[in-house]
């Protein structure tokens, strides 16, 4: 099984073999009344939220997800963590915690061994292990490219529900994990990845994001989403989807995976960021390279992006201390109307 390397059977790299924005859009335009003939669905596609959300009766609700993709990496193990631990992460980011995982599997069996899909499924299995959730079935198919990944199920408490699109004029904006996981993983396909980024990569896409459950339950935490595939620059565009509200984003404060800056100069750019620019490169003209490209950079397994109530900002201080950890703030949630803004500006 070491004779295969799977990055060479994959077309796209983790979340980076995502559809663009602007052609999702295309294909869900006339996909967005389900509220209408279901009003205990809370959370359909009309907000390009990270799950669905459906009232069940005494204040609790079902969350449903599901995420798949092709290879990211090699090592069919960690291919099984990583596309398990990104799934799983849907539910993290509405504020919920996962109940059970069904298997998505597609394999090409005429070039990889069954042996190798197992090992993947031992992955998907030890995560689910960490997560205290069963791996209760799934689905295969034969296929021409390996494509692994689960459907979720979890549950919320209504009143801890995090939606993407719910931020509030003078709320300060947090990313819990640094962005470049698609540079450096681009940079593992083409064999020019240096040994101790890769190490970085690794456990940066096996961390889960549960802490998402614990801020589920925080009032002040006002919204709530996952950077993934259409990268930080498209996920924070669809927390300010609303007329109202815009982001004022330092740059400088935006954390960084190391060595970013050294695969962008080596070209080690994901397709999926050249389709996120050109869905959004518009609003964001004349930005240097390191920039558009650290921010469009497509995320497997990224991490969680949320908001807090500006009264709240030493409680949540507070609260980062007594639970030990440590989110990166990196700028406001502003008046889009007052200011006559653009969704997101940034400050270089």
């Amino acid at each position: 099984m070491s004779n295969f390397k799977l990055t060479q059977f994959s077309p796209g790299a983790g979340c980076g073999c995502k559809i663009s924005p602007k052609d999702l859009e295309k294909i869900l335009h006339s996909h967005s009344s389900a509220r209408i003939d279901f009003p205990q669905l809370l959370v359909g596609n009309e907000s390009k939220d990270d799950a669905a959300v459906f009232d069940i009766g005494g204040g609790r609700a079902i969350i449903s997800t599901t995420d798949f993709f092709t290879p990211i990496v090699d090592d069919p193990f960690d291919f099984g963590q990583i596309a398990s631990v990104n799934a799983i992460s849907d539910i993290y980011a509405m504020g919920g915690r996962p109940l059970m995982a069904i298997a998505i599997l597609g394999w090409p069996l005429s070039k990889l061994p069954a042996e190798i899909a197992s090992v993947v499924i031992e992955g998907a299995r030890a995560v689910c292990d960490r997560v205290q959730i069963p791996l209760a079935g799934g689905h295969s198919i034969d296929i021409a490219d390996p494509i692994f990944g689960l459907a979720v199920t979890g549950e919320v408490m209504l009143s801890n529900i995090k939606k993407n699109n719910t931020a509030q004029d003078g709320d300060y904006i947090f990313l819990s994990k640094p962005l470049g996981i698609g540079l450096l993983t681009t940079a593992e396909k083409f064999c020019q990845l240096r040994e101790g980024d890769r190490a970085v990569a690794l456990a940066t896409m096996k961390e889960l994001n549960s802490v998402g459950y614990e801020l589920g339950k925080l009032s002040y935490v006002t919204a709530m989403t996952d950077v993934t595939g259409f990268g930080f620059l498209g996920h924070l565009l669809e927390c300010c989807g609303r007329a109202d509200i815009c982001a004022q984003v330092d740059f400088s404060k935006i954390p960084k995976l190391p060595n970013v800056d050294y695969y962008i100069e080596k070209e080690m750019i994901p397709g999926g960021t050249m389709r996120n620019l050109a869905s959004y490169e518009q609003d964001f003209n004349g930005l240097p390279k390191q920039v558009k490209y650290l921010l469009a950079d497509p995320q497997t397994s990224g991490g969680l992006l949320f908001m807090v109530n500006a009264n709240s900002l030493e409680d949540f201080a507070a609260w980062q201390r007594k639970h030990q950890m440590t989110f990166f703030q990196i700028g406001r949630i502003k008046s889009r109307v007052e200011n006559n803004l653009s969704p997101i500006t940034l400050a270089l």
